[in-house]
């Protein structure tokens, strides 16, 4: 399966609709709306048209061609600038199949690159094994638990912080 990125453009909404219909929520974070609708859609393409190679990387992940996931690095603020957090999402028919640790390997020297990071932070929810060997795979490192950081649906969840630096 060839996995590839691409910039998101307006075009593209049907498919970011379905992809953020189909997602797996359980380990989201819930300012990601539900329904997702093509108004969600189009507030986040103009976001992403405004604010690309700037204050983040934005991609549709495709397998074949095909879009199946959303993976972006926004850099932070303030004198957290040298630092973006990663997050992807991948309908939920196409996990355990090696996509998104693709993803994540061809997005972070993009990001590093044009966005003069020195590091990229991601948060994991402690029970989302998946996305651990994801960051893990691609040379992340576990940095710190924040205990009790997180709760999801009636759930109180410790979050993993993961850290990946520029190579010298």
């Amino acid at each position: 399966m060839r996995v590839e990125l691409k910039q998101w453009t307006q075009k593209d909404r049907a498919d970011l609709v379905r992809i953020s219909n189909s997602a797996d929520r359980s380990y989201l974070s819930n300012r990601l709306p539900y329904p997702y609708t093509e108004k969600n859609g189009d507030w986040w393409l103009n976001m992403v048209s405004q604010n690309e190679g700037k204050d983040g990387i934005f991609r549709a992940v495709t397998a074949d061609g095909k879009i199946v996931g959303n993976i972006s690095v926004e850099r932070k603020s303030d004198v957290y600038e040298k630092d973006g957090e990663i997050g992807y999402l991948l309908a939920e028919e196409f996990r355990g199949r090696g996509i998104m640790s693709r993803a994540v390997e061809l997005v972070c020297p993009i990001a590093f690159e044009q966005l003069g990071l020195a590091r990229i932070t991601g948060m994991v929810y402690e029970p989302n094994g998946a996305s651990r060997k994801v960051l893990e795979k691609n040379g992340f490192v576990l940095e710190g638990i924040m205990k009790q950081a997180v709760w999801k649906n009636e759930k109180l969840y410790d979050l993993l912080v993961y850290g990946k630096y520029k190579e010298s």
